[in-house]
């Protein structure tokens, strides 16, 4: 028997539903019942009917996924599929920040670790951070938490200013301007899509600044026959599934998060048949932390 259909034999006998996020390896996507980016796995963990989620990404997104279903059975493949953007920040460091601030809007990326989120007023994602951001009052300020370069892309096309935390994604710091211009020689015409998560600079080199998701409908929409892309390649695997008659290009081919890839077919598996390694996530940190997953899904 295939692995494949191994996978799906299991997943019909634990009942189960498997999310994968876009940037994970392309087999791993297809085996997947539901593909997306930030926004889209969490609307989707939201309404889950399955007794069992499999979350294929890095651990903060299941821990997402395990406190909107507190009566679900939540697991990841690999539990050490972490993310070094989410580590840079903890509980004990933002609740002195807070004290700072007192009366301050905290708001967390839901790229954060679930103690984080607890610790917040609202979460966004890179697909609804304007319209997430929008709806604070501007007399409030506002603490903005971990990724600096999504804050700081937010705050410009809102004209506000954060308190910005001083973190980052690693893999989308491989991408540079010199690779934009590159990209742009090589395949003259083809616009360039990047994440927010980018350098300022790289954002405005580029001519539209997307979450994964964003990049899908703008490939869908799109007349280019030819686009760049920048951002981890495993949102490749998807635009060419769904975009058959178009080719993208990566900024950086190596712009690769090694996290993302550690979830396999073969961890999949193993996963469903023997029912790990499942998220827990504790009771309190779980019910603030859903106040805030949830007052951003209220907003958009």
């Amino acid at each position: 028997m295939k692995i494949e259909e191994e996978i799906a034999k299991l997943k019909k006998e634990r009942g189960a539903t498997i999310l994968a996020h876009n940037y994970q390896r392309g087999e791993v996507q297809d085996a997947a019942d539901f593909t997306g980016d930030s926004l889209e796995l969490a609307r989707k963990a939201a309404s889950v009917d399955a007794d069992v989620i499999v979350f294929c990404g890095v651990y903060f997104m299941a821990e997402t996924a395990a406190i909107l279903n507190p009566s679900k059975t939540v697991l990841i493949p690999d539990p050490d599929a972490g993310c070094p953007m989410a580590d840079m920040v903890n509980a004990k460091d933002l609740r002195e920040l807070k004290a700072k601030h007192p009366g301050a809007v905290v708001v967390s990326y839901v790229n954060s670790t679930a103690e984080v989120k607890a610790e917040c007023d609202i979460c966004v994602t890179s697909g609804n951070a304007e319209r997430v951001m929008a709806s604070i009052p501007g007399d409030r300020e506002v603490i903005f938490v971990p990724d600096r370069h999504l804050g700081s892309h937010v705050s410009g096309l809102l004209g506000r200013k954060y308190i910005l935390w001083p973190g980052y994604c690693p893999t989308h710091a491989r991408i540079t301007v010199p690779r934009i211009e590159l990209a742009r020689r090589a395949h003259p015409g083809a616009p360039v899509l990047v994440h927010p998560e980018c350098a300022e600079d790289v954002r405005a080199a580029a001519d539209e600044r997307l979450s994964t998701g964003g990049m899908c409908a703008y490939a869908r929409e799109s007349n280019a026959e030819e686009i760049i892309v920048g951002t981890e390649t495993g949102i490749l695997h998807r635009l060419m599934q769904e975009n058959p008659g178009k080719k993208f290009w990566p900024v950086d081919e190596n712009a690769i998060c090694p996290n993302m890839k550690k979830t396999t077919l073969e961890s999949l598996r193993d996963s469903l048949r023997d029912m790990k390694t499942r998220v827990v996530v504790e009771e309190g940190v779980a019910n603030r932390a859903r106040r805030a997953i949830e007052a951003m899904l209220g907003v958009a």
